[in-house]
């Protein structure tokens, strides 16, 4: 059974470790080994989970999925979800993205980006209730695809007509 719970500094190692076996994927879609997820160091997630919102997804003691994120002018910014190769289709990101944004109740909207070729991920933002706002440059190579949701009340209003 998975459980989502937030991360410590003492999961650093491991959620590195996933990270650069979930974003394997992404750089060899792009053939780009210098993207920020397989290039981060241990000192540098162990301060951003100092300073964002980090949970991981654990199959037992196993950290099999993780997500971030920050609040940056009423805007949850969300970054880094990513799955264990062997537990996707899951439904584990889709838990960790819910999970992440009912930390952030008093956010105006979410955003996340990924990558332009990265249909898969876009697909399911995209069924999450997230729509494509943009994009962006990450470097020469790659463009991301920046996606925007409204909270949850912010729907609800939206579905029923209500102003």
């Amino acid at each position: 059974m998975i459980h989502i719970s937030i991360a410590t500094a003492a999961d650093a190692a491991e959620i590195l470790a996933l990270q650069h076996l979930a974003y394997e994927s992404e750089a060899r879609l792009y053939n780009d080994w210098s993207i920020a997820p397989m290039v981060q160091t241990l000192e540098s997630l162990i301060a951003e989970i100092q300073v964002a919102t980090v949970l991981k997804a654990t199959d037992g003691v196993a950290i099999v999925g993780s997500v971030r994120a920050t609040l940056a002018e009423e805007i949850c910014l969300i970054g880094r979800l990513m799955v264990a190769p062997d537990h996707q289709g899951q439904g584990i990101g889709t838990a960790l993205l819910g999970a992440i944004e009912e930390m952030f109740p008093q956010a105006r909207a979410f955003e996340l980006f990924t990558g332009s070729r990265s249909e898969g991920n876009i697909r399911l933002y995209v069924r999450c209730g997230y729509a494509v706002i943009g994009t962006r440059p990450a470097s020469d190579a790659i463009t991301l695809t920046v996606l925007r949701k409204p909270p949850a009340q912010m729907q609800r209003s939206i579905v029923a007509g209500s102003p």
